[in-house]
């Protein structure tokens, strides 16, 4: 379990991100064409897995265009924004955006995924969603570089992020 903040009160996840160098776990997600994603579907590339509550908030909202305006200067690299929104918000959201370079995947179908990358809010008014963080995976799905965001108000370090990319 790890404790985060919410506006400066304590919050807790219901685990640790996955360490830096196991096997990344296999997900089940949703596309905003509604079907289902899995972490064999991006076999071969290396990921950014940036992980926000929701695209409805500021800070998720800038997350995903900062990591949208890199991804398309990262060669073999695919961003996957993973959130509780529907695809259908998640969708609209990158569309008037005009954000082309990151994958929006939904938690509707997903569940286990905040729970087996330990970013599960387990309390306070966010509980049952996801905490934000970024996780870093190369292209055999080992992780390379996480970050769970200590103040859920703010952005996740981008250049150690793109740094572990690279």
């Amino acid at each position: 379990m790890a404790q985060i903040t919410l506006n400066g009160k304590p919050i807790h996840t219901n685990g640790e991100l996955p360490a830096v160098g196991v096997k990344a776990p296999d997900f089940d997600l949703t596309g905003s064409d509604l079907k289902d994603v899995s972490l064999a579907d991006y076999k071969g590339k290396r990921k950014i897995l940036n992980i926000v509550p929701s695209l409805d908030t500021p800070v998720c909202a800038t997350s995903t265009r900062r990591f949208n305006e890199a991804a398309g200067k990262l060669p073999n690299t695919v961003v996957l924004v993973v959130s509780a929104d529907l695809p259908f918000a998640s969708k609209r959201f990158c569309t008037i955006e005009g954000l082309q370079n990151v994958v929006p995947l939904s938690l509707m179908r997903g569940k286990n995924f905040a729970e087996d990358y330990g970013v599960l809010i387990e309390d306070g008014p966010l509980a049952g969603i996801s905490a934000r963080a970024v996780v870093v995976l190369d292209e055999n799905d080992r992780v390379v570089y996480g970050q769970l965001v200590p103040e859920i108000g703010q952005e996740p370090d981008y250049d150690k992020a793109l740094a572990a990319v690279r």
